[in-house]
């Protein structure tokens, strides 16, 4: 089977995986964590990603591209540095980033991710 050169970042047709993060890293709440991926190949990682409200302790050893589409989210690094992320938002995370997410109204985002 071959892939498309270009592909639509879309939910449509792609069964999502639903998780939660590890009980140790939750602060509040019971966040879901569905992601819907596109691509996972040679350590390159794409999809959209929606969160459920709560806060979790996060840490990166990756490279990820977002854009928000809808929903109100707040990134906290370790020195208490607060980012809000609402929709129309694009950013990019790090290697070496930690600190928290945390969700204040269900959130969606596009990634790309190299890892």
């Amino acid at each position: 089977m071959t892939h498309p050169l270009i592909l639509r970042v879309t939910r449509d047709g792609i069964t999502p995986e639903t998780d939660r993060p590890s009980a140790e890293k939750v602060i509040a709440g019971d966040p879901v964590h569905t992601t819907w991926s596109l691509e996972e190949k040679e350590g390159l990682y794409s999809g959209l990603w929606q969160a459920t409200k709560g806060k979790w302790k996060v840490s990166y050893d990756e490279w990820e591209y977002v854009y928000i589409h809808e929903g109100h989210s707040v990134v906290t690094d370790q020195n208490g540095t607060e980012t809000h992320l609402k929709a129309g938002d694009s950013f990019i995370i790090r290697p070496g980033y930690a600190g928290t997410w945390e969700v204040i109204e269900t959130t969606l985002k596009d990634y790309v991710i190299v890892a």
